[in-house]
């Protein structure tokens, strides 16, 4: 407790937004961006979840815009829906079709209202006339010859809702009574009007299904209402016909809960599910309190979406399909035209056609996998919120930074964990936005206080520390000074030494001013450089710098970066001397070497001078390979470690060598390139460069000599090329040695 007390206003502070995500939770307080995150975060869990696959039990005939060509604008002659529901039924031998289209007037494109009216006027007397259209009249009733098609057929017809009081066309019996609530209010999604197909079609289909969508506020279209109301009757839609009529037409039921010592159903106004009952056997479709099922999308959706098969109605009517090739599959007749304005804004896509809604429902109540917001989700969203933010606004004030993290990173782990194994587990689509929001605006509350006013102290530290430290290593104190320590460590690093070639010279003839203008300039850029990839500057003597990697930062790629830096540099000293030779300043040359290793890296000094630097033999080496850098004419010279971890480059050897205080001897190279930049025809010199180092080695003096000429040839590096020229000619006058490795021996400081 004391501990607590200690931090009580630190407390307070983080459980700010917990107030506020519980009042949005428990509707007190609306705030509309954690809806809309909650809308997207469902939507993404929705396609990071879909199954992607086809469900080849549904087929889609559509009304396509080749259908439209071949078979005209829409709406068709119905003697060509006609024959269409003859060849889905008699052909093709299909369980279930389902029209997501609408029929609310006659047809009389045949003409024969026309040829009536002349029957009955002007032609009654013609001969013939009248007795002839007796004959085809029938030929010619295309609502007749369609409702003909469908009677005694597994046909599920479609109509709509509206709001405007008005009641057009046949509508079917609903599912529900308002008895079969017994007294129940449930917030059913009401409507006022209707339009439906005409009677003759309306009477002769077994089945209708209303399919207007409702979509969510900000215009995506997520859920499908199972069952409207209209008139005080309850009616079922279109997806939920079919799937009754594909299983046998089980009757429609509602689901309360069941009574029990403390809860009594009687008083919870909503429906629990919906039960499909057939016989002793039932199936509880769950639903949500406006009584709706959250459409489980299976892909994006469309022709090429890949989670239905689209079959063009023109290849139906025109029996382009082998028989029985759609046989046993559910039908949905619909459209993706654009011009019949059927396509959606759906979580899965903008363009997503209103007719692969329907075939989704329907493929998840066969599957059995229905997404649903239970009646507890209240509940569940304020429980997660005042477990989370308790833990957070007692837990975060006692911790680290670095801990604090971590026990925030776990609590929205398990927020968002549990979350989502309901989702995917048990079809749960629970609130999340809030817990999150909160979790997230927590930490970041307390980290901001916990900075601006408990960390006084840590900054004074810094500015204590950085009257002698890196600033690189300041940054890092800072950010989390308690897991960082300045006590000196054995680690893996690469070191740089840098000398600059000329400035002896220049001393002798340059004022001091102008020479010190000169090398500070020289070195600002070099220092950037290496600060640039992330180098720590360890010290610079004289007009040499001396630079590591891979501490205070733990740095992986540590040889990777400092040969990165060694070519950067070499060139940056490259364009300094075009900048001299303009000024008609003398130039300036470049030595540098690179080695990794074990070095001992910390704190090192007197009480009255300290610095972050390292040593041990590792560095030793690093400073003789940059004195050997003259010796072979290149400007950086690397050990064979260093080479080893930085893959990334194409590497020339220039030789082995045995250097002061390494009894060992040690292969050097020259890093010429990133390696995938590297033509063929320095590939080709790389080749017969290592070609010849072998037969050096070996005291082949006469392939030497032949390779030497190939290089010759190739215009190799003028100084390193004369450098082994002359040791050749004066090693072959020497007996073979079998003793001999092939290393050159060098006493150097």
């Amino acid at each position: 407790m004391g501990l607590l007390s200690k931090h009580w206003s630190r407390i307070a502070v983080t459980l700010v937004p917990l107030v506020f995500a519980l009042l949005h939770a428990m509707g007190v307080l609306h705030i509309g961006v954690l809806q809309r995150l909650d809308d997207i975060i469902y939507d993404a869990r929705l396609r990071a979840t879909m199954p992607r696959t086809l469900d080849d039990r549904i087929v889609i005939v559509d009304l396509d815009e080749k259908s439209l060509g071949e078979l005209g604008h829409w709406p068709w002659g119905r003697n060509k829906l006609a024959a269409m529901m003859d060849e889905l039924f008699d052909r093709q031998k299909v369980a279930v079709v389902g029209f997501d289209v609408v029929f609310a007037e006659a047809d009389d494109s045949s003409g024969l209202q026309r040829l009536r009216q002349l029957a009955q006027g002007e032609l009654k007397d013609a001969p013939g006339f009248v007795s002839r259209l007796e004959q085809i009249q029938g030929s010619l009733d295309y609502d007749a010859l369609f409702a003909k098609s469908l009677a005694k057929r597994p046909v599920v017809m479609g109509y709509y809702f509206t709001h405007d009081p008005q009641g057009k066309g046949f509508l079917p019996e609903p599912v529900l009574q308002k008895a079969d609530l017994q007294g129940r209010t449930i917030r059913f999604y009401g409507w006022e009007g209707y339009g439906s197909n005409i009677d003759v079609l309306g009477k002769n289909a077994p089945m209708a299904g209303f399919f207007n969508p409702v979509v969510d506020n900000d215009g995506v279209l997520r859920s499908i209402p199972l069952l409207s109301e209209y008139g005080g009757k309850y009616y079922e839609t279109l997806s939920l016909a079919m799937y009754r009529l594909a299983i046998g037409l089980p009757t429609v039921e509602p689901g309360f809960p069941k009574d029990t010592k403390f809860f009594s159903s009687k008083t919870y106004n909503a429906l629990e599910s919906i039960n499909l009952r057939k016989g002793k056997g039932h199936f509880a479709i769950p639903v949500d309190d406006k009584v709706a099922s959250l459409i489980p999308y299976r892909g994006l959706g469309g022709v090429k979406g890949g989670s239905f098969r689209y079959v063009s109605a023109a290849d139906v009517i025109g029996k382009r399909l082998k028989e029985g090739e759609l046989k046993d599959r559910i039908i949905l007749v619909g459209t993706t035209a654009v011009g019949l304005q059927d396509l959606r804004i759906a979580p899965v896509g903008e363009t997503y056609p209103g007719v692969e809604a329907h075939a989704n429902v329907i493929s998840g109540l066969l599957d059995g996998k229905v997404f649903y917001k239970p009646d507890y989700a209240v509940g569940y969203d304020v429980f997660m919120i005042v477990v989370a933010g308790l833990v957070l606004a007692l837990g975060l004030p006692l911790l680290s930074a670095t801990r604090a993290v971590i026990l925030s990173a776990v609590v929205i782990a398990i927020v968002f964990g549990f979350n989502w194994y309901l989702f995917t587990a048990e079809g749960l689509v629970l609130p999340l936005a809030a817990a999150l929001v909160m979790s997230i605006t927590a930490f970041a509350l307390n980290m901001s206080y916990g900075y601006f006013v408990e960390s006084r102290s840590k900054r004074n530290l810094a500015h204590l520390f950085g009257t002698y430290v890196p600033p690189e290593l300041v940054d890092e104190m800072v950010k989390d000074p308690e897991a960082y320590s300045m006590a000196a460590a054995s680690k893996e690093l690469t070191v740089m030494f840098c000398d600059m070639r000329g400035f002896t010279k220049m001393s002798e003839t340059m004022e001091p001013l102008k020479l010190q203008e000169l090398l500070n300039s020289v070195f600002n850029r070099l220092t950037d450089i290496i600060r640039g990839n992330r180098g720590t500057i360890d010290k610079y003597m004289g007009d040499c710098v001396m630079a590591f990697w891979g501490a205070p930062v733990d740095l992986p790629n540590h040889a990777f970066l400092a040969s990165k830096t060694s070519m950067e540099m070499a060139n940056a000293v490259r364009k300094i001397n075009e900048e001299h030779r303009a000024k008609g300043i003398p130039e300036i040359g470049v030595g540098i070497g690179l080695n990794t290793g074990s070095m001992c890296v910390g704190d090192m000094g007197s009480e009255l001078r300290r610095a972050y630097t390292v040593i041990g033999d590792s560095v030793n080496l690093g400073s003789r390979l940059e004195g050997l850098s003259k010796v072979y004419g290149v400007d950086i010279v690397v050990s064979e470690s260093t080479r080893k971890l930085a893959n990334e480059f194409a590497w020339q050897e220039l030789d082995r060598v045995r250097v002061k205080g390494k009894e060992q001897a040690v292969a050097i190279f020259w890093p010429l390139a990133p390696a995938d930049r590297l033509d063929k025809a320095y590939q080709d010199e790389l080749k017969t460069w290592a070609a010849f180092l072998k037969a050096y080695r070996a005291q082949d003096w006469d392939n030497c000599d032949l390779h030497l000429l190939n290089l010759q040839r190739m215009n190799p590096k003028k100084y390193l090329y004369e450098l082994y020229s002359e040791r050749v000619a004066s090693m072959r006058l020497l007996p073979f040695d079998p003793e001999w490795d092939g290393a050159t021996n060098f006493e150097t400081k």
